[in-house]
């Protein structure tokens, strides 16, 4: 026995440098005579076998990744190890996930290996322009399950990835501490166990110290329980070397600042913020209009493309196919002879005018988003400069669109030359940046391909992480998604088209569940400069109040076009477009005008911005109300804790109701408790809770909406 336990002792010395160190390629002083087999033991080297192969072998959501099994040798090369079930990851690692800056991202996994031996698992993660990873400890939750998380600060493309081990000493010691039970020797065993601290490298002081200092114990006494203490288990977890090491491919992960997921959107049309009748707006005017604006509480100032108009094909009043003198023109027909993409249109300003608006913009807490649309109108400088962007028909004239948009060109983005104009659309969106620039709401995404979209979104992203870029289209649901996997921060919804309860429940339960939570962010528009709903149509008040409070609660992000605080609602009979739209004409109007629902939207957007509960989307709960015209829902914010229920009528009728709270607790101190009270968020009432619930009254001719904090 003896014989066995004076090696140990004799390596101990060479054993403190390799601690502090963290040579671990440094070999050890075994005893004169030891054959290979056991020099490898007391190295913590792995014999080797000769393979054609040298891939990772193991299993990620039970898809084989760098499986390379083509001998025996190859198989008993590969990992133990299998990873399955990762969450979050979109499309197995293809997509990338999307959170906010300094939001907690939650990586689960089932980890596991044969045998029975005790595994270790970090979650490692790192920044796109990171050299090194950063890793967390995952914790084991049973059943092979593990959780592990981390923190990105600044908005970024990054990484995340799962390692896992096989712990030998914990594994040494389970073992132990089994035979000890059975009142079984375990002499041998602690030599083996004191041979494991020898392969220990690289340990920060403290655990250095604890390794040496246990070792120490053990050979002065010859008693295992040194080896067994808790303290030394910690230390050797993080100084043993790892020989079975397996760590997964890296999963894609998009962190975004917090705009991405929270704001209020106020869209207007710039040349019609003039309030003297007849006069093209301008960029002053709507620097005259901010301070309205953001007294409604809104974040983002969405203004329509803002570049010159092209003259030929131009649309005039209600899209009629020939424009009068002096009509202004649809401004998505983008350029002219005074400029394309990066010029302001003549009579809005200069860019002073530009700077000077983002600066006031900034001044009242707003930010400015631009409309960016990739298309072109016929007088387009590009035309003439790069012929080759553009489709030409056999009489050599461009190729327009068809129909109601024959005043716009689309450009060939598999041109020749497509390099140059993929560029030239980048290199705008830069120039407006430089500008101020925070937002872009790009629209028409059905006439660009999606690697255009994929390159543009990841080249703007690497440059400037702030930057959102918001997908605003109206398409088939699997593209609209689609191009949220791309990269899209927020996307344009079917909100505006669902009006009955179980439509509503049905399509936000969808884009709230996993996955598409983790990719898709709604930002619910009521209204647009192309679409006046029908439920709109009738002017009625209590609906564009009901409209505008399901937008602001349901998601934590939602807009509306300017005029609908005006409860503008004449339609082109028989469509969801507005009558004399303001796409194709200039207009005025009185922004004060009796009727108004200025302070019930600035309140709306009071209540959400001091509760965090209606600042997300991903955690919504519907609850059971015994009306069917009415919806409820709670949304609960876990930092700082928050849980709000939102009550809105569908139709206009007054009602009572009973609305079942059931099993809804919060969040207390870390402690869930059941809900006890509501607060009247308008009025500040309180109520409490009887038998599982509270009944209710709700009249939409004075408010469609209740809302109430939960209390406990």
């Amino acid at each position: 026995m003896q014989a066995i336990v004076w090696p140990v002792a004799s390596i101990l010395t060479r054993s403190r440098k390799r601690l502090v160190t963290g040579n671990s390629q440094t070999a050890l002083a075994v005893p004169e005579g030891t054959n290979d087999t056991q020099a490898a033991f007391y190295n913590g080297t792995k014999r080797r076998f000769p393979t054609r192969e040298t891939g990772s072998c193991f299993l990620v959501n039970g898809i084989t990744v760098n499986k390379t099994i083509q001998t025996v040798e190859s198989a008993a090369a590969g990992s133990a190890f299998l990873i399955e079930n990762v969450y979050p990851l979109i499309d197995g690692g293809r997509s990338a996930v999307k959170r906010i800056a300094r939001e907690r991202v939650e990586v689960w996994a089932d980890i596991y290996r044969g045998g029975d031996a005790v595994i270790s698992a970090a979650l490692i993660w790192r920044g796109e322009q990171d050299r090194e990873w950063r890793s967390e400890p995952m914790i084991h939750h049973g059943n092979d399950r593990w959780s592990g998380a981390f923190t990105p600060l600044e908005p970024g493309q990054y990484a995340y990835a799962i390692e896992t081990w096989t712990d030998e000493f914990a594994t040494w010691s389970n073992g132990v501490t089994r035979k000890q039970r059975t009142g079984a020797d375990v002499s041998l065993d602690a030599v083996e166990g004191a041979g494991l601290l020898t392969k220990a490298h690289g340990a920060g002081q403290d655990a250095a110290a604890v390794i040496i200092r246990q070792c120490e114990d053990y050979l002065e006494t010859g008693n295992v329980a040194p080896l067994l203490a808790a303290e030394l288990g910690k230390a050797m977890a993080e100084s043993q070397s790892r020989p079975d090491l397996t760590r997964s491919p890296p999963f894609p992960l998009v962190i975004d600042r917090d705009r991405a997921r929270f704001g209020a959107w106020y869209q207007m049309m710039p040349r019609s913020q003039s309030r003297i009748p007849g006069r093209h707006g301008t960029l002053r005017d709507c620097i005259s209009r901010v301070p309205d604006i953001a007294a409604m509480g809104f974040d983002v100032l969405y203004l329509t493309p803002i570049h010159p108009i092209g003259r030929t094909s131009r649309k005039g009043r209600n899209n009629s196919p020939v424009a009068t003198e002096g009509e202004p023109g649809s401004p998505y027909a983008i350029g002219s002879a005074e400029g394309g993409h990066d010029a302001l249109h003549p009579e809005l300003g200069t860019i002073e005018d530009f700077r000077a608006l983002v600066a006031t913009c900034l001044e009242y807490g707003l930010e400015l988003a631009l409309d960016f649309a990739v298309q072109c109108s016929p007088d387009h400088p590009w035309l003439t400069r790069h012929p080759e962007w553009f489709k030409w028909r056999p009489d050599r004239s461009v190729r327009t669109a068809d129909g109601p948009y024959s005043d716009i060109v689309i450009p060939d983005f598999a041109s020749v030359d497509r390099v140059g104009l993929w560029n030239a659309f980048r290199d705008a969106m830069l120039f407006w940046i430089d500008h101020g620039v925070t937002i872009f709401a790009i629209d028409n995404h059905d006439t660009a391909p999606l690697p255009f979209w994929d390159w543009l979104i990841g080249d703007i992203r690497r440059r400037h992480p702030e930057v959102i870029l918001f997908s605003k289209t109206y398409t088939k649901p699997k593209l609209m998604k689609g191009l949220a996997k791309l990269g899209f921060a927020q996307s344009f919804t079917y909100f505006p088209w669902r009006t009955l309860r179980w439509e509503l429940e049905q399509y936000l339960g969808e884009l709230t569940r996993y996955p598409e939570r983790d990719f898709y962010r709604p930002n619910l528009f009521v209204n647009t400069p192309d679409l006046l709903p029908y439920h709109l149509q009738s002017g009625e008040t209590w609906a564009f109040k009901s409209r505008v409070a399901l937008a602001a609660t349901l998601s934590g992000s939602f807009g509306i076009y300017s005029g609908f605080e005006l409860l503008e609602h004449e339609a082109v009979p028989g469509r969801e477009e507005y009558q004399d739209s303001e796409k194709y004409q200039i207009r005025q109007r009185d922004w004060d005008r009796p009727g108004n629902i200025k302070a019930y939207i600035a309140a709306l957007n009071r209540i959400r911005n001091e509760n965090a509960a209606l600042q997300q989307t991903a955690s919504l709960r519907f609850l059971g109300a015994e009306d069917g015209e009415t919806i409820a829902f709670a949304k609960e914010a876990t930092n700082p804790a928050n849980t709000v229920i939102a009550v809105i009528a569908l139709s206009r009728h007054a009602r009572e109701f009973w609305l079942p709270l059931g099993d809804l607790t919060i969040d207390v101190g870390g402690e869930r408790r059941h809900v006890t009270a509501l607060e009247n968020l308008l009025t500040g009432e309180q109520c409490r809770i009887e038998w599982g619930g509270l009944k209710l009254r709700i009249d939409p001719d004075r408010d469609p909406a209740l809302l109430f904090r939960c209390l406990a």
